[in-house]
């Protein structure tokens, strides 16, 4: 398969290494150019493009860059792109760390949903559960017991399905999430945030979810302040 990724940070670059470990190719992108990517796409065999160069001929596309970032893409980014391609975002909105204070989130839309908007494109909400060290390292083959578990929710069941095998292929089982209105139930401050369960665990976890944001988990009017303070 191939699959862009947009954004190399921890995680942009986690998924990078897995999805060539089981045999993808990758082209990786971030906002200062394939150069800067040159030791990463030595490691991995990923081929270091621009932004809009990942989105050409893949078969997913996976953003995975902070919240506050996702307008500052070409707004035409995905104008030409095959609407049968899978996109996927990975990301968390940190109004009190980094992001500062978004709007339409902080009224309610879940952070999946909005980012869709601004991408003008269908996503599926996937990869932004676990850690990034955990991801790379903590995968085990199907049937394994105790084998961890994330989160995907969506509207297109047949886009979810190719996700889900992604996880299943760099060593996680998948669990349907629901609709993209219900990814609220994996969004930071719910019980499945950062937390490595199993199938089980993680259902039981989903549905222990409440809607709404924690007080932590809400800008204030000096938002943003760092992830070490917080504001």
């Amino acid at each position: 398969m191939n699959i862009g990724i947009i954004g190399a940070g921890n995680i942009g670059s986690a998924l990078t290494r897995r999805f060539t470990d089981v045999g993808h190719h990758v082209r990786v992108a971030n906002a200062t150019g394939p150069e800067s990517l040159r030791a990463l796409a030595a490691e991995t065999g990923a081929t270091p493009v621009t932004v809009p160069e990942a989105v050409r001929d893949v078969d997913v596309v996976v953003v995975t860059i902070p919240e506050a970032n996702i307008p500052q893409l070409p707004h035409d980014l995905f104008k030409d792109v095959d609407p049968r391609v899978v996109v996927v975002d990975t990301g968390n909105y940190y109004p009190r760390q980094r992001d500062g204070r978004i709007a339409a989130i902080e009224d309610g839309l879940t952070e999946s949903r909005w980012v869709s908007e601004q991408l003008h494109r269908s996503v599926i909400k996937a990869f932004n559960t676990m850690y990034a060290e955990h991801l790379l390292n903590l995968g085990k083959p199907a049937g394994t017991p105790g084998r961890f578990a994330l989160p995907v929710a969506g509207d297109d069941p047949a886009a979810k399905g190719v996700v889900m095998k992604l996880i299943d292929e760099i060593g996680f089982d998948a669990v349907d999430d629901g609709t993209l209105d219900e990814s609220w139930r994996q969004q930071p401050g719910s019980p499945v945030y950062t937390h490595d369960y199993d199938v089980e665990q993680l259902r039981r976890g989903l549905a222990d979810a409440k809607p709404g944001r924690a007080p932590e988990w809400t800008a204030t009017a000096s938002s943003p302040g760092t992830f070490e303070a917080p504001v």
